[in-house]
Parts: structure tokens; sequence; C-alpha cells
């Protein structure tokens, strides 16, 4: 049996088939188009986008792996499993996942972006929880910090905080923006950021509890550049902006917790500075924390996650 997910996000179009046994068969993803010097999409430009490209995505799918071998589909419909929670784009991979499960004539299975990325970043970590965890989900439409378990077709998720502004995401791609890097800016960015010297500029880090804000520490860039600081400089504060933030949220909630386990997936912990620094704090025996990650390529935006929750071992 193989098994499709469909994932219409805001700025990926991506479909993936596994089989029952979690075996990756195919993947295939596409960035939606953003114009140079843009910092985004609005969401109707954004569905446009999705309605052109998600065709060609499933021709390039089932190339690969026969559509008669389909036996269920599964989409992420919105992004997160919370009451109200809505984006346009999600009703591109809704429809059409609905569609395609209809004329296949198999079972259709929703879900939601954000248990595809839990999923997709404990399958690619190699881990298996054996209870009740901490995750950081950290992108560029979603920065929060979750506690999760396991349940029939997905997980239960307690939301314990998360930024009153900017996301993660937001923060890297306004500032790399500035610094005339390609949108998303990530990748750049983090290139950029190997390029620091000695010399450090700063971003401040703004907690409370759970909480955090970004925008204060995107305005204190925008004025760094404007003032003539080095960009690889700006790059590498971001880096460590965003990670200060990490630890300063995750260190009381081991300690409220008591849970150990931390899974951190999203586009931006991709980023190996990020990875580095957090397990240098986090896994410090201070903390005793145990960090786990998904493999760059699987922590942004994709549908392999949103096909394995959709597994026979899932509706147990």
């Amino acid at each position: 049996m193989a098994i499709l997910g469909i994932d219409t996000s805001a700025y990926t179009c991506s479909a993936a088939v596994v089989s029952q046994e979690g075996e990756l068969l195919t993947a295939h993803r596409r960035l939606l188009p953003v114009p140079p010097g843009e910092k985004g999409l609005q969401q109707g430009t954004a569905v446009f986008h999705h309605v052109q490209i998600l065709p060609e995505v499933l021709e390039t799918i089932f190339a690969a792996v026969p559509a008669t071998r389909v036996r269920r589909v599964v989409a992420a419909v919105k992004p997160r499993p919370v009451e109200g929670s809505y984006m346009p784009v999600f009703t591109v991979a809704a429809g059409q996942g609905r569609s395609l499960a209809a004329a296949l004539g198999v079972p259709f299975q929703a879900t939601t972006h954000q248990e595809g990325h839990i999923q997709a970043g404990l399958w690619s970590a190699g881990w298996q929880p054996r209870g009740p965890f901490l995750a950081v989900h950290l992108s560029g439409g979603t920065s929060e910090v979750l506690r999760v378990a396991e349940k029939a077709g997905g997980f239960s998720i307690v939301k314990l905080g998360g930024t009153l502004d900017l996301h993660a995401g937001q923060l890297v791609d306004r500032a790399g923006v500035l610094m005339g890097l390609p949108f998303p800016a990530g990748p750049a960015l983090e290139g950029l950021a190997r390029e620091a010297g000695p010399a450090r500029v700063h971003l401040t880090s703004a907690v409370r509890d759970y909480n955090f804000s970004f925008s204060g520490p995107a305005s204190q860039a925008e004025r760094l550049l404007a003032a003539g600081a080095a960009p690889a400089a700006v790059a590498r504060a971001v880096e460590q902006c965003i990670a200060n933030t990490l630890e300063r949220v995750l260190r009381p909630a081991v300690a409220a917790t008591g849970l150990l386990d931390i899974l951190i997936v999203g586009g931006v912990a991709a980023n190996g500075y990020l990875r580095q620094r957090l397990r240098h704090r986090l896994e410090h025996p201070a903390v005793g924390a145990r960090l786990h990650f998904a493999a760059p390529e699987h922590s942004s935006d994709n549908a392999i996650g949103v096909a394995l929750l959709g597994q026979p071992r899932h509706e147990a």
C-alpha cells in the first residue's frame, strides 16, 4: 500500500508517497515564486501559485509511483490542530486531496501542517518517543513551544508559548532581504554568517515566560545595517538572537515539565549554527536535555510527514 501526502503551505508546494511501513518512495516540492526584494506573498497570490504548481508536482510524483498504487490520500488542511486554525493556502491541498481520493476510490484523511512537521522530524531523526515530549516549531509562519504526545491519527499538542509578533523565519527573511539575499533568506543568511569576523554586533533577546518577541531584533538589525554594520556580522547576530531566545524559553520549560526530550522542526531549524549552539547549551549536564533534529532537507515544509501520518500504526 502506498500513501500520498499533500501540503500546500505559505511558500512551498509539496507531495510525497510513502509505504505503509514508512519507507519514502518519492517526494517532490517547489518553492512558490517571490519577486526579488519582496518579503513574502499575500495569501491570495500564494493560492494562485499553488493551483498552478500542484498539478505539475503531482505529475512528477505519479511518474515515480503510479497513482494506482495509492491506497490513502492525506492532506494538511490547516496550519495547526486547534479550533479556528485557518490559512487559505491549505484549501488547495484539501480540495485536491479530496478530489484525488474520490477519483481513486480510496479514503481521504485530513491532518495539519504542524503535525506533519512533527512526524517528519521524528521520522528523519530516527526517534520514536515513549511518552510526551517538548517540541519547537520554528518557521516563517509559526514559532511555538509545544508539549506533544502521540494519539490516534496524529498528536495531542498543547502550546506552552510562542512569538508575540514576528516569527523566527520572518526575522531571518526581513534581515536577509535588507542585505540583498534571495527569499526565503535562510540558506543564504547562514552562508553569509560564516564569513563574520571577530567584530560582533548584538540583537537583544526579548523573552517573558514561554513567550518571546522578534519585532525588536528585526528593527535593530535594520538600524545596524543602515549604520554600516557588516552584513555578515548582522547575519550571525540574527542566528545568535534566535538561539539565545530559544535557550531562555526551553531551560525553564524543561525544569517545569520534567521533559528532557526536545524535537526542533521547521525551516529555521535547518540552520547549522542554531543546532550547534542549542546542543552546546541545552545538552549541558546542568540542563540535561536531549535534542532531536530532522535532517536539514526535511526540516522545511514538506509532505513526507503528512503522508507518514496515514500509516496504519497511527490508526491505533
